[in-house]
């Protein structure tokens, strides 16, 4: 296992910079996850750690040594990539072993290597085959297991589950969760489905354009976005946006007054809100769990366009002025609303988020305790 670190890592091809201020800490064994839109950056800083791409600028640290020169076959890495990448012609016990035979393994410890990786991998009763006779999912274990032979101290997996079905990626999911607990190695795991990142991560390292934007916990990440991009990339259906302006800053909170004249409370951290002046223009945060219909003394009054009913839960999707993307709130699953009906949204103080007006979050109260 090794620990990987990047100090003010940049990448620029010619006058383009694509990657800027890279700081990362990762510790040894830890599962972390790169997630982001396409063209974030993602997959070019996963390639830099690798070593088939040049770091332009500052330091990349792979167990205390510094890698920025150093071949990527001497850095200790294995990756797998989103195309399986085998041999057709060769069986399964064939394609795990190649990489060992080039180095000059002896045919015991090649013998070995394969199997326990087979083994680990529930594959062992397969190493006659050869591709075509696989499905997809067997065949990217086919591919980890021919990482694993090579016993790398990091794991890099880009976007390995993309060329999956649905059914078979949840599967996969839970493959890679049991496969860190079982080989404790350090893993770095690129996607741009936010769902795989909070199902597998320790640590999700969230990019835009460039821009690390957080680093956290998944806790952390869904609980306490530090900015309204992270808020809405994390979490499946994303975060309600509504744009108002700051009524009253109180010990306890921020009152939000929409275009509406109607109001919403923000329940942030007294040191926060003292940031906050009347008149400011702000965003409120909420996700769709936490808006709920006739919510009382806050809210927004909304236009509803359609329910989408999943059987265990329900979505109902309304417009307002004050919210230029919509509204989703979670529902009861039997309960209906006919189109064009008109009600009343809003949420708790506790469970709203606040934004400055270049996306800064405010502080939540209790947003430690959640995030824990």
């Amino acid at each position: 296992m090794a620990s990987v670190i990047l100090t003010d890592v940049h990448k620029r091809y010619d006058e383009t910079e694509v990657l800027r201020d890279v700081n990362l800490d990762i510790a040894d064994g830890e599962f972390v996850v790169f997630v982001g839109p396409s063209g974030c950056g993602k997959t070019t800083l996963m390639r830099m750690i690798a070593g088939l791409e040049d770091i332009s600028g500052g330091d990349l640290l792979i167990d205390g040594a510094r890698m920025n020169d150093v071949p990527p076959a001497k850095r200790g890495i294995a990756m797998v990539f989103q195309s399986y990448a085998l041999y057709p012609h060769m069986t399964l016990y064939d394609n795990m072993a190649f990489g060992l035979k080039l180095a000059g393994a002896k045919k015991p410890e090649i013998d070995a290597a394969v199997k326990n990786a087979a083994k680990i991998l529930h594959i062992d009763h397969l190493l006659e085959r050869k591709p075509k006779q696989l499905s997809g999912g067997q065949r990217q274990r086919v591919a980890i297991g021919r990482a694993i032979t090579r016993k790398p101290k990091v794991f890099l997996f880009d976007e390995p589950l993309s060329n999956l079905d649905a059914a078979l990626r949840v599967k996969m999911r839970l493959e890679f969760a049991r496969l860190h607990d079982e080989l404790k190695t350090t893993m770095i795991y690129v996607t741009h489905d936010q769902v795989e990142a909070m199902t597998l991560a320790d640590k999700i390292v969230v990019l835009s354009a460039g821009n690390v934007e957080q680093v956290g916990s998944p806790n952390r990440l869904y609980h306490a976005p530090a900015n309204r991009f992270v808020a809405g990339f994390i979490g499946s259906p994303k975060m309600n946006f509504l744009d108002g302006v700051v009524q009253q800053v109180a010990s306890d909170g921020v009152i939000v007054r929409y275009e509406t004249g109607e109001t919403q409370k923000v329940a942030v951290e007294p040191h926060t809100a003292s940031g906050a002046r009347e008149g400011d223009k702000v965003t409120v945060g909420i996700r769709p769990e936490h808006m709920h219909v006739d919510s009382g003394e806050y809210g927004v009054s909304v236009r509803a366009n359609t329910v989408e009913s999943l059987g265990d839960a329900a979505y109902l999707y309304a417009e307002s002025p004050v919210a230029p993307d919509g509204l989703i709130a979670r529902i009861p699953p039997l309960e209906q609303h006919e189109r064009g009906s008109t009600m009343k949204l809003g949420a708790a103080p506790d469970h709203c988020h606040l934004f400055d007006a270049d996306g800064i979050a405010f502080e939540r109260r209790f947003a430690q305790q959640m995030a824990a």
